[in-house]
């Protein structure tokens, strides 16, 4: 099951996804007063973020002053956060900067399991790259139990997704995008997998290209060239410069539902579409659930949900 969880394993995404997400101070001020409004609304200090890939997000958190422990499944994507932990080690931040290969799955085992952060954050769409393993989401269903289980009472955690309500309805995503803003993005091709059907797959087939290649100046951001380093990341084969990501479409309704159960009900679920209030937007490109825990929950049963989850099922990696 590694090949299919693990979507960066052939390292083309993981090599290419900068030139994806585009120029990272810009990509930072679309959301970073929105990260730190709901980080600092409820007294937040440490945080876990569950889908590090490159690092992007936790070194934006820990220069403004943030706790971040960080994991990502993707040991290809973790090179890079990584790397740059290690270049920017004599800063004591970056220095007691956790990063760990983890499985959402196996969570509480794969980190400290008695150990909760006051925010959980796990953004970008990054949820929707976990399969449904099982056919009926137990999969989906143990992943946010972990996350829940992480999440200090009166903590929040902080999840999105695409709107594949949109995207499921109209068979294409909506053009812009909150998170990434790259002038390398020449299209992307949306595809719906049925089964039984009902739609069990979303299939986004990224395709990249240097603008600078083109004579027209009008295809580069504010009429200047990409910087030199990104424009080496261009292959000159085509071929190297597409990558597929595949997702699960979680529509809005069902995932606020699988939300409200991980937590028992007892937290408090706030939908946000491109991070504002809802009836002030028309189809998001994503949905931001602010999900917060009640200040008296305790952890169902006692016991760890991943231990109830292998009595029940036999999906290994």
């Amino acid at each position: 099951m590694v090949l299919e969880l693990d979507q960066y394993s052939d390292g083309k995404a993981a090599r290419l996804w900068n030139l994806y997400i585009g120029d990272q101070s810009e990509r930072t001020r679309h959301y970073k007063q929105f990260l730190k409004r709901e980080l600092n609304a409820h007294s937040c200090d440490t945080v876990l973020d569950v889908a590090c890939g490159t690092g992007i997000d936790s070194v934006m958190l820990i220069e403004e002053g943030f706790s971040v422990t960080s994991c990502d499944f993707s040991d290809k994507m973790l090179k890079c956060a990584w790397n740059t932990r290690w270049s920017r080690r004599k800063e004591p931040a970056f220095d007691n900067w956790d990063i760990y290969e983890a499985n959402w799955l196996t969570l509480t085992s794969d980190l400290d399991r008695d150990r909760q952060y006051d925010a959980v954050i796990c953004l970008g769409n990054s949820f929707a790259h976990l399969p449904d393993l099982t056919g009926n989401q137990d999969s989906h269903r143990l992943a946010l139990r972990n996350f829940a289980t992480m999440v200090k009472p009166g903590g929040i955690l902080l999840i999105d997704h695409r709107n594949y309500d949109y995207i499921l309805d109209n068979g294409r995503a909506p053009s812009k995008n909150i998170y990434y803003n790259s002038q390398y993005v020449s299209d992307i091709n949306t595809s719906v997998v049925y089964q039984d059907g009902s739609p069990s797959k979303v299939i986004l087939d990224y395709v990249m290209r240097d603008p600078t290649a083109s004579t027209d100046s009008t295809l580069w951001l504010d009429n200047q060239p990409p910087p030199a380093p990104h424009r080496t990341a261009i292959s000159a084969n085509q071929k190297d410069n597409e990558f597929t990501l595949t997702y699960y479409p979680h529509r809005v309704a069902s995932f606020r539902a699988l939300l409200e159960e991980a937590f028992d009900h007892r937290a408090t679920v706030t939908t946000l579409g491109d991070f504002q209030p809802l009836e002030h937007v028309q189809d998001p490109a994503f949905y931001i659930h602010v999900v917060h825990k009640s200040e008296d929950s305790q952890q169902p049963n006692g016991d760890h949900p991943e231990e109830a989850w292998s009595s029940v099922s036999s999906s290994e990696e």
